[in-house]
C-alpha cells in the first residue's frame, strides 16, 4: 500500500494515497500504524482524505487499532473522511468506537488533549 509518512512533534500523519482500502491493504497499513506505536512518537493521525470506500474487515481493523493505541498509552485519531466513508463505518456500527476529526488540525488538537490527559492520570496514580 502506498502511503505518505510524515512526522511532527507529537504524532505521525499517515495518509493513504489509494481510494480503496481492501482487506490486504489493511492489514499493510495495520503494520505501518503498529510501527509507531515502538517509536519515540507514538502517536498516529490517520488521514483519509483520498479514500473513498473500505472494506468491512478493514474498517474493523482500524476500529482494532484504535483500541491497541489506547491501550498503549497513544492516541490514533482519524481525519478528513468524506461522508461516504463515514457511512460505511456507521453502517458497520464503527463509529463509536473511532476518533475522528474533520481536519488534521483537529487530530491535532485531540492528540494534544489526550496528551494532556495521560499526564495528569500519570501524575495522580504516582
Amino acid at each position: 500500500m502506498e502511503v505518505k509518512i510524515s512526522t511532527k512533534e507529537k504524532f505521525t500523519v499517515i495518509t493513504p494515497i489509494t481510494p480503496h482500502i481492501y482487506d490486504n491493504l489493511a492489514e499493510e497499513l495495520n503494520i505501518t500504524c503498529l510501527n509507531c506505536l515502538s517509536q519515540e512518537i507514538k502517536n498516529v493521525v490517520l488521514n483519509l482524505q483520498a479514500v473513498t470506500t473500505i472494506d468491512e474487515e478493514a474498517a474493523k481493523t482500524l476500529a482494532n487499532l484504535q483500541q491497541q493505541f489506547y491501550e498503549n498509552n497513544a492516541s490514533f485519531v482519524l481525519c478528513q473522511i468524506k461522508p461516504q466513508l463515514e457511512n460505511i463505518f456507521d453502517k458497520y456500527e464503527l463509529l463509536d468506537f473511532l476518533n475522528i476529526t474533520p481536519t488534521e488540525s483537529e487530530a491535532w488538537d485531540i492528540v494534544q488533549i489526550e496528551e494532556i490527559e495521560r499526564e495528569m492520570m500519570d501524575s495522580e496514580d504516582a
